[in-house]
């Protein structure tokens, strides 16, 4: 069985939904809306960049899970779901992900965005296997830290053989899609990267080295590096 790994944010869909989560906490009047909204812009800033500290990001965007009910948070994502996320999920994600269901591939999609964000994505994409950010929990509210290591940049490979570990699978012949020069050390640890709507760093290295690279939106929606 070959494994099919997938970046969610800006990959499988049309724009980053641990940005929109917070901007959406700004519209619902959840946070500080100056303070929230100019934090949230500078951190995503620094992602493009490859300079993001993601302990520091951490410590603000876990924040607000801590000052509400677990219920009140679900309620919460509802609304999120229908209002920004179902607009960007991609078609030919899904169909990409369809392709790879029916050669019977194992999925996984893998992401620096935590699993509160993220879990449900994953389900609606109908995507089993997720690895994310694990919030902290006790007494069924969230801490605002972080167990284990978060997935990102080197951090994604030491969870993934984790999770490898765990479900007695095999990395080869492994494909991994993203669109992010953060994802450089993963990309580089598969049999199969490919580039997907990549940033101008990513698309380079992919140039140069010969992956594949593939756009998953319309022609008006794809990054000028592409």
């Amino acid at each position: 069985m070959t494994l099919a790994i997938f970046d969610l944010d800006n990959t499988l869909l049309g724009g980053d939904s641990d940005h929109a989560w917070n901007d959406f906490l700004v519209e619902q009047g959840i946070v500080d809306r100056e303070h929230f909204r100019r934090e949230n812009d500078r951190f995503h800033r620094a992602y493009d960049a490859g300079t993001l500290d993601i302990h520091e990001y951490l410590a603000f965007a876990l924040d607000p899970l801590t000052r509400h009910t677990r219920q009140e948070l679900d309620e919460l994502h509802q609304g999120f779901m229908m209002d920004r996320i179902e607009p960007i999920i991609l078609p030919q994600g899904e169909a990409l992900l369809g392709k790879h269901r029916a050669r019977g591939d194992l999925l996984l999609i893998i992401t620096a965005t935590n699993r509160f964000v993220t879990g449900p994505i994953a389900q609606r994409l109908g995507v089993e296997h997720l690895i994310a950010v694990e919030p902290e929990m006790a007494e069924n509210r969230y801490t605002g830290r972080v167990t284990g290591t978060p997935s990102f940049r080197e951090g994604k490979i030491t969870r993934l053989e984790e999770w490898l570990e765990e479900h007695d699978v095999s990395l080869e012949g492994a494909f991994f899609y993203s669109d992010s020069q953060n994802d450089l050390p993963l990309l580089e640890r598969v049999d199969n990267p490919v580039a997907v709507d990549p940033d101008p760093i990513l698309a380079d290295v992919a140039r140069q080295r010969g992956w594949q690279i593939i756009t998953l939106r319309d022609r008006d929606e794809r990054r000028d590096s592409l």
